[in-house]
């Protein structure tokens, strides 16, 4: 019953995630907002939903560490698993700009988090709600970068640009639905499965909790990498980090304050590293061999290390 739990969830969450997407990004494009706006806003927003989701649940339920682990786990994923497949499937151009704004932003999130964690042990109520203010000052500054820049005349799909207001606000519906729902089928699976094996929580969610909630993001990512849509792509993935440290761990920190686990060292021994590690290796990255181009050897490189992630979580069991 856990499996089929795990299943269902799995399913319902990347319904859920392409229903949302399709929908803000229709939302987006009758707002008149640049592409840089849609990546890193709608788009990641959108796609951090089911770790809003799965952690807010998972804090009601007592489970702190499938939360903090979900969050954690999900921001390795996106870098080292969805951006790595999608550098795959097509080379991705860096623009010089992003490391001026962007990629500072999501290595200050990520930094702040650790400090927060390494001071206490916990993710305490204040602290939420710093995560939070931080991510409306990112959302204005970035608003007012968007507004002095050109707006992109790239066409986008046809049918999202002729979509009408009420089949956007049925998809959010049905998607902010099959997401909620099938957060909680993976939550209980999840929960299952590591008091059947005995492995802890914290474990389940960093590795198939947090790769079934990057499945919005991978699948947005691939579909913007097909269609040359760069700049939606990779703002995306930061995007969503960004908002799963400021958002979904900041609102879920409001709700209960989020203890880090005794029967998860690892996440402040190792995990939260190897989360730091994936958010500045993109520097480097960008700069070896070929400047600012993420080729299919870099995503090779991604992908490995992120196998690496995995199976030394499962050897500390």
């Amino acid at each position: 019953m856990s499996i089929l739990y795990l299943f269902l969830g799995l399913i319902a969450l990347i319904v859920g995630g392409e229903f949302l997407v399709r929908s803000s990004v229709g939302l987006s494009l009758k707002l008149n907002l640049s592409r840089m706006i849609i990546g890193l806003t709608v788009v990641s927003f959108a796609t951090s939903a089911p770790e809003l989701i799965v952690s807010v649940q998972a804090a009601l339920n007592g489970s702190p560490g499938l939360s903090l682990g979900n969050v954690i786990g999900s921001n390795v994923a996106n870098i080292g698993l969805v951006l790595g497949v999608t550098a795959l499937i097509s080379s991705l151009t860096i623009e010089k700009d992003f490391f001026k704004f962007n990629w500072p932003w999501m290595v200050l999130f990520s930094i702040l988090l650790y400090l927060c964690l390494y001071t206490g042990n916990m993710l305490e109520r204040w602290e939420g709600l710093l995560l939070l203010g931080l991510i409306v000052l990112f959302l204005v500054l970035l608003i007012r970068r968007a507004t002095k820049g050109n707006r992109d005349s790239q066409e986008m799909d046809e049918e999202l640009q002729e979509s009408q207001w009420w089949k956007i606000i049925v998809f959010l519906t049905i998607g902010g639905l099959a997401l909620w729902k099938g957060s909680e089928w993976l939550v209980t699976g999840a929960i299952d499965i590591a008091e059947n094996l005995d492995i802890p929580k914290s474990i389940i969610g960093i590795s198939m909790v947090a790769v079934g909630t990057s499945v919005p993001e991978l699948a947005a990512s691939i579909i913007a990498a097909l269609k040359k849509e760069k700049a939606i792509s990779l703002g995306n993935l930061i995007g969503s980090n960004i908002f799963n440290i400021g958002s979904v761990l900041g609102i879920t920190a409001l709700i209960t304050p989020i203890n880090v686990p005794e029967d998860a060292p690892s996440l402040m021994s190792n995990d939260i590293f190897w989360m730091l590690g994936f958010a500045l290796i993109l520097l480097p990255l960008a700069y070896l061999p070929k400047w600012f181009t993420l080729t299919r050897i870099k995503g090779i490189v991604l992908l490995s290390l992120y196998v690496l992630f995995i199976y030394l979580a499962y050897q500390s069991l």
